[in-house]
């Protein structure tokens, strides 16, 4: 499937072919459950830049993500450096890039959500702490859905209200996809000294992130909450996309839904372990879409009745 993929998306070169495989296999070590949706529901032609979009983000992500605020910011201002040198010349020496290039080429709307993507992440690199709800939102409408909206584009509609609808859902998704992974990485960032948690929210609950406690469940239980009714918002979104593209839809906002009911349970555990969706309920539910894209996919065969009696 994954050759003809490839065929399909115009990958044809051998080389490049090899490195889209390779970002392939990157993708999969990160977001198991995720790359296993849009494996098996995206429509062939669009998965392997779907692959180059995420494979970018994920690079430029660990990228940024080591030491202080000025060594983050001198390698946001390397990477992107080596970004525009690989657009501007239409290849590069890294294969993440070239495999990005061409899907640019492909998809033209890739390359300014390319740009927005990196101009946030001058957000990314600064933050110590996020105050409260409005700087969370700050944070997100910068730095987290340009970086959703790097793959999002792919499968966006064209008409002008349907995509306006379909940016609405994309916001409200990918804040309810923060909260939650502020939660489930709660111990690690705490270590880090970079918790996502608003800090207005531990104080009003008194919390110690640090360690488990009533207080601390109180929180988690808040935020999931908020992170559910964005959920809850975000749930039209696969009615404004082309119908090859709402099985896969359907499952990454259940993937979060599954990841929700996980932080719910770990509580105030998670000030000492992370935590992550079921990996047999998400199985169930790729099961349950995979089904439903194969049926739609079928050729309807007319049945002609009989006459003549």
């Amino acid at each position: 499937m994954w050759k003809r993929a490839l065929d399909r998306a115009g990958v044809r070169e051998p080389r490049l072919r090899g490195e889209y495989t390779e970002q392939r296999r990157a993708v999969r070590r990160y977001r198991t459950a995720e790359y296993a949706a849009a494996r098996l529901l995206l429509p062939a032609a669009v998965l392997p830049h779907v692959v180059a979009a995420v494979a970018f983000m994920h690079d430029t992500d660990d990228r940024i993500d080591r030491g202080g605020p000025e060594e983050r910011a001198a390698a946001l201002g390397e990477w992107t450096g080596l970004v525009g040198k690989a657009f501007a010349g239409g290849d590069s020496e890294l294969s993440v890039l070239r495999c990005l290039v061409r899907t640019a080429q492909r998809n033209p709307d890739v390359r300014g959500h390319v740009d927005e993507f990196l101009r946030g992440c001058e957000r990314e690199v600064a933050w110590r702490t996020i105050a409260d709800d409005e700087e969370l939102e700050q944070y997100v409408r910068e730095y987290s859905l340009p970086a959703l909206m790097l793959t999002a584009c792919l499968v966006a509609p064209v008409d002008a209200t349907a995509r306006a609808e379909f940016e609405d859902g994309c916001h409200r998704l990918m804040r309810a996809m923060q909260r939650i992974d502020f939660l489930e990485d709660l111990p690690e960032d705490v270590r880090a000294g970079r918790p996502g948690v608003p800090v207005d929210a531990v104080a009003r609950h008194g919390a110690d992130l640090m360690q488990p406690g009533v207080e601390l469940g109180r929180l988690v239980d808040e935020q999931a909450g908020r992170a559910a009714a964005d959920l809850a918002a975000a749930a039209p979104l696969a009615g404004a996309v082309d119908p090859s593209y709402r099985p896969f839809i359907r499952a990454l906002v259940g993937v979060q839904r599954l990841r929700l009911e996980a932080v719910r349970r770990a509580g105030a555990s998670l000030a000492t372990r992370s935590s992550g969706p079921s990996a047999p309920a998400a199985a169930v539910l790729l099961l349950r879409e995979t089904v439903a894209a194969q049926v739609r996919r079928a050729p309807r065969v007319a049945h002609q009745g009989t006459s003549g009696r």
